[in-house]
């Protein structure tokens, strides 16, 4: 009857007509189920003059019947008629289940050991991933400030760079097959997620989540450009249709992992966990939506949406998941928005970029709303220079901005106080710096001149604003901070230099201690902590008593250098034990090739002709040196 039974649709609930209708209902069927596909056989069961409520539709390809399950199943017809639609084949697959259950196979436990085992480090070292010899070698240090302490080291452990989770718990490896994340005490593998040609990679801020992009597995019928998978299970959750990764991730987190956004054409479509669906079954239609951003702090988006006509731009503040808009902020002669939170949540900066009526130039403003206010108030800061960058403290209400044209670079301090007021406290200028680096835990930060700026550096600290040093680290390319904000490195990648690879640490104050060079070194990335599991009363009191403790820690300090000058003699006495056994193994080697010696010279020992003394003559030979006469007078 069918000639392929996977392209064959069965449509359930369709209205039971007798024979003067059956043509307007095979009309109104055709033009619904046409849209995906062409239909190339139809079949309506009948019983006692009528239809029987159902109908097989085959199509030409099985991937139209796909669509039709995918996109008509649940179609409305009227009050009284909704379509359920399932695949032909799905019906056999259902019928031969049997009828007993049978319990899941148990599956073994798989323990990985403590996957937090670096918390531990009684000298709370914090660790970091280094890539060099240009992508073959991959090993993982822990911070010391006399050396690197190799934790992990392997030989082509990634085919590109890679990824820490965000609290620190994976170490996320990229292969030409998919991913592979690594944790435990000895890095043992944790997970593998098949997806041909990857290239991209994102965490859920919970960790629960990791979603991949990879350009060579979409197709029309089966979304696999974007994967989200599942950490724990290693299963896909769903796949996405992707075009472009240029603005990845495409998908954006909210803090807890509960929901993710994708914006697409004049749409935003917020999903939920676990189920991944659409929240409310419906996206968002948001005429013109250029971007969008979530608060790290709580469950709610910023968007902004350029001019309309008469209709001006506007900022608009949407909890979730209630969709409930806690503000909308107006804008006018808007040229480009953009959108920078505070890292807790408690402060959303939109640079606004505008060209006002009557003037050449474009005007920046920075639109600050105090999230954690009432009706949540918005101040202004007007800039008229270029910006080059802009950055919050990430534990405070001050934020940093790099203002004007080389040579006469400036940054300014900025403090958003209670009182409703933004304060300038400071401003440097003629600064040789392109980027903004706070420190995370906040008050110092480093103002850097990379790459084209030969890597100046200034070191300060914003309690008083005061430059506590100003160095180079030519031709610089990176700088990253520690997760406890107490040291900093500073590196040339091969990358992006192919000369002078290197990474130097520093401490926060801008003291060198190490300069380190890998062969061809590209990436060092610091191992990120999970949030303390003190409360902040718990660290008021610690930093109420920190003398009480510094007594201990310069103790250990101490005791840690007389360690270190053991740990040198040691290395000393490994050194010559050496050399020892290499000496024996030389000698043994020298008295196995003895005789061929013997037989290349003639049977002559030229090994004793200097040692056998009992064959030496003695002579004795007298020189006759000076003469000399010396008076002693008259006796």
């Amino acid at each position: 009857m069918f000639a392929c039974k996977a392209s064959v649709v069965v449509v359930d609930n369709v209205p039971q007509v007798g024979p003067e209708r059956l043509e307007k209902l095979k009309n109104v069927i055709l033009k619904i189920f046409s849209k995906f596909g062409k239909i190339t056989n139809d079949f309506y069961p009948i019983a006692d003059g009528k239809t029987k409520g159902y109908i097989f539709l085959e199509y030409s390809a099985p991937s139209h019947a796909h669509e039709a399950v995918k996109s008509a199943d649940g179609y409305k017809l009227d009050k009284q008629h909704t379509f359920r639609v399932n695949l032909f084949t799905d019906f056999d697959k259902y019928m031969s289940i049997s009828d007993e259950w049978e319990a899941p196979e148990k599956q073994p436990f798989k323990d990985f050991g403590n996957l937090r085992h670096w918390l531990e480090d009684p000298d709370c070292r914090d660790q970091y991933s280094v890539i060099y010899d240009s992508g073959e070698r991959t090993g993982i240090f822990a911070n010391d400030v006399k050396e690197p302490i190799e934790v992990e080291e392997r030989a082509r452990w990634t085919e590109t760079y890679v990824r820490w989770s965000p609290k620190g718990t994976y170490l996320a490896t990229f292969h030409q097959r998919g991913i592979a994340l690594w944790g435990g005490e000895k890095f043992k593998q944790i997970q593998r997620f098949s997806h041909q040609g990857v290239q991209l990679i994102d965490f859920s801020p919970c960790e629960r989540y990791v979603v991949t992009f990879s350009p060579l597995m979409d197709t029309k019928d089966d979304p696999q450009a974007i994967i989200i998978w599942d950490v724990l299970t290693g299963q896909k959750k769903r796949g996405f249709h992707c075009e472009s990764s240029a603005h990845w991730p495409i998908f954006k987190w909210s803090p807890d992992g509960k929901f993710f956004a994708r914006m697409t054409q004049d749409t935003l479509s917020i999903y939920e966990t676990p189920s991944m669906g659409l929240l409310d079954k419906k996206s968002l239609r948001i005429n013109g939506i250029k971007d969008f951003s979530w608060s790290p702090g709580d469950n709610i988006i910023a968007f902004w949406v350029p001019e309309d006509k008469d209709i001006p731009a506007r900022v608009t503040l949407m909890q979730l998941p209630s969709r409930n808009e806690i503000r909308v902020r107006n804008l006018f002669n808007v040229v480009d928005c953009k959108l920078h939170w505070q890292k807790n949540g408690d402060y959303l900066c939109v640079k606004v970029d505008r060209t006002p009526k009557g003037t050449q130039g474009v005007v920046t403003n920075f639109e600050i709303f105090r999230m954690r206010e009432k009706q949540v108030p918005v101040d202004v800061v007007e800039m008229k220079e270029s910006i080059i960058a802009f950055a919050w403290e990430p534990n405070g209400s001050k934020f940093a901005v790099l203002h004007g044209e080389s040579p006469r670079i400036n940054v300014s301090f900025y403090h958003v106080k209670n009182n409703g007021k933004i304060d300038l406290i400071k401003m440097f200028d003629k600064q040789q710096a392109n980027s903004i680096f706070w420190s995370p835990q906040g008050q110092f930060l480093v103002l850097a001149g990379l790459r084209s700026m030969n890597g100046a550096l200034a070191f300060v600290d914003t309690s008083d604003c005061t430059m506590m040093n100003i160095a180079e680290h030519y031709m610089a390319s990176d700088v990253e901070w520690d997760p406890t904000g107490r040291y900093v490195v500073t590196s040339v990648s091969w990358w992006s230099h192919k000369v002078d690879n290197a990474f130097w640490l520093w401490t926060f104050q801008g003291r060198l201690l190490q300069k380190t060079n890998k062969e061809r070194f590209c990436q060092l990335l610091w191992r990120p902590r999970p949030p303390s599991l003190l409360t902040q009363e718990q660290i008021k009191l610690i930093k109420k008593d920190l003398k009480k403790y510094s007594k201990i820690f310069e103790q250990k300090d101490r005791l840690s250098q007389s360690k270190a000058s053991k740990e040198l003699v040691d290395k000393r006495r490994s050194m010559m034990e050496d050399y020892r056994k290499y000496r024996e193994r030389t000698i043994d080697m020298y008295n196995e090739q003895k005789p061929l010696r013997l037989e290349l010279r003639g049977g002559v020992d030229t090994d004793e002709l200097d040692s056998n003394v009992d064959d030496w003559e003695e002579e004795t030979i007298e020189f006759f040196i000076n003469e000399e006469i010396i008076p002693i007078g008259d006796l």
